[in-house]
């Protein structure tokens, strides 16, 4: 009966799989297709930006026809356009950048080492995690701290297999304090930390959560294929063996992790800097 159980186990998980595959063929063709939308909307942002400059141009050489009041209006009313055009161009490039990550893995190039800006990339796939998971669960509400070292230089990584690394642990934190909470409610306060930085040329990224910890056997088998935590359809056992691989084998780095059941996991990624 035992064997029956997880046969019926791993042929959820493999339908699983084979759903993902078939929505990352789909993700890629869609981040194509957006591609070009996206551009328009941040040159045209940039276009009415410098429309705006010139119109502000042509009220400074009117100010002395038009009434106090209105001038200050048409200032206001600017700035807050020019404002407006900003965080479109800002939230439009972040776009973009998801979307040539996404490309750049379905053009199997993704094993080459590229100067990376290591705080942006975490940052950028923290929050993608967090507003997936909002997504799906509206009441799904957390802290996020974050701890980014200043100045650090652009390392060689392989930026789609770190994002990917990054999400994967990301999501894992998300799922268990959400889990705590259901089962702890208001008396629970879920924080998730991520910190990053450089010490003795070896890149540090922790990713802390106060959720349920592990217990020894999830510890003894966290990074066992097919080994999962999760009811059947929400996770496919292949998470955090296939982190290990993008860390250790690819990278040359290390991942290991602080647990205490009950309490909170914390996941430690070191990896050596490249020269580049």
């Amino acid at each position: 009966m035992a064997m029956e159980k997880q046969i019926d186990t791993l042929q959820q998980q493999l339908k699983q799989q084979e759903k993902l595959a078939s929505l990352g063929m789909l993700s890629a063709g869609i981040a194509h297709e957006i591609q070009n939308p996206l551009n328009f909307v941040i040159n045209f942002s940039k276009m009415s930006d410098k429309l705006l400059r010139d119109l502000m141009e042509i009220v400074e050489d009117n100010k002395d026809k038009l009434p106090e009041e209105d001038c200050e209006e048409v200032e206001d009313i600017v700035a807050d356009l020019k404002e407006n055009m900003a965080k479109i161009v800002e939230h439009g490039e972040r776009a973009i950048s998801i979307i040539q990550g996404i490309l750049m893995v379905s053009r199997g190039k993704e094993n080459e080492f590229i100067p990376s800006d290591i705080p942006h990339i975490v940052k950028e796939y923290v929050w993608l995690s967090y507003h997936a998971m909002r997504a799906n669960n509206k009441s799904f509400n957390i802290s996020i701290h974050e701890e980014y070292q200043e100045g650090m230089p652009l390392i060689m990584v392989i930026p789609q297999d770190l994002s990917r690394a990054i999400l994967n642990l990301m999501n894992n934190a998300c799922y268990t304090v959400w889990k705590k909470s259901q089962r702890l409610g208001d008396d629970y306060k879920p924080v998730i930390t991520v910190k990053v930085s450089m010490s003795n040329d070896t890149l540090l990224i922790d990713v802390e959560d106060n959720g349920e910890g592990m217990t020894e056997e999830v510890k003894q088998h966290l990074y066992d294929n097919f080994f999962t935590t999760k009811p059947a359809g929400q996770g496919t056992g292949l998470g955090m063996a296939i982190i290990k691989d993008l860390i250790e084998n690819k990278h040359g780095g290390t991942l290991s992790f602080d647990t205490q059941e009950g309490q909170g996991t914390t996941f430690h990624i070191t990896i050596p800097i490249k020269k580049s």
